[in-house]
């Protein structure tokens, strides 16, 4: 492509970015004034189909941002993060986005589906579209999450319960361990705290360890969600080795040496 294609794509690029942003912006200044805006609303007010107003409204859901419901959407209605969860969250947020939409595409239909603790296992189940969500069975741990579903229609949820952690805002201990181990599921969603070729999957707490080694144990297939920063990290605690994993969706930014040796050892890289 020669030099003045190439700008002119990448302003074409922008002006298309600002303009989603620039929609973005109109709903949640709506959702500030009330309560709750309609699709037909939105799309009357911007010229859009109503199909693009759906489009915009769950990437602003895949970012935590508000919670869709029949008919539009109402300002985000989960409870209240802990700081620890929050400071999470925020970690690298457009990464975290891109990469939940990007593993939604690698759940089947009807899949018996675990969903890990974790802010981009979170975001995973946000973003799952309506075939999915009408057809998944969900089985979580994680408070963000069990809210999260409630909100839709007729969902298929498991909640598991057990001792509440409140800075991963998930339950934990010998009840949930004991809960999951009686379940088995087609695809684990995971997310981590570090992830290496020698060190496998970690994270600092044992007790959420131990409840993401109950999940792979028990799912056939196993997808970890884990942005760049979290890749070549090795945790205080083993989840699971490497061989477990059977994808793993992350951002581009995620160190070449590192992604080379896990494929190495066998594991399907998707870049976001």
């Amino acid at each position: 492509m020669s030099d003045a294609r190439q700008l002119s794509a990448m302003e074409s690029g922008r002006a298309r970015r600002g303009r989603t942003r620039a929609r973005h912006a109109l709903i949640l200044e709506r959702l500030e004034e009330r309560d709750f805006v309609s699709v037909k609303e939105l799309s009357r007010q911007s010229g859009l189909t109503e199909m693009s107003v759906r489009r915009d409204l769950m990437a602003l859901e895949a970012d935590g941002l508000i919670t869709r419901v029949r008919g539009g959407a109402t300002r985000r209605q989960v409870g209240e993060p802990s700081r620890h969860y929050a400071a999470s969250a925020q970690r690298n947020s457009a990464a975290k986005a891109r990469i939940a939409r990007a593993a939604v595409g690698l759940i089947p239909p009807d899949a018996i589906t675990f969903f890990y603790s974790g802010s981009t296992v979170a975001k995973t189940a946000a973003s799952l579209n309506e075939d999915l969500r009408s057809s998944l069975t969900i089985v979580t741990n994680s408070v963000p999450i069990i809210n999260e579903v409630t909100t839709w229609d007729d969902p298929h949820l498991v909640a598991i319960g057990g001792t509440y952690l409140p800075a991963y805002m998930c339950f934990v201990g010998p009840q949930a361990v004991e809960a999951l181990q009686e379940l088995s599921a087609d695809v684990a969603v995971v997310g981590c705290d570090g992830l290496s070729a020698d060190g496998g999957l970690t994270t600092p707490h044992q007790l959420v360890a131990e409840i993401g080694t109950t999940l792979v144990n028990r799912a056939r297939h196993t997808i970890v969600v884990a942005d760049s920063a979290k890749v070549g990290r090795r945790g205080f605690t083993p989840i699971a080795p490497v061989e477990a994993i059977d994808v793993l969706v992350t951002d581009e930014d995620a160190d070449p040496n590192e992604v080379a040796n896990l494929r190495a050892r066998g594991v399907d890289i998707r870049l976001t």
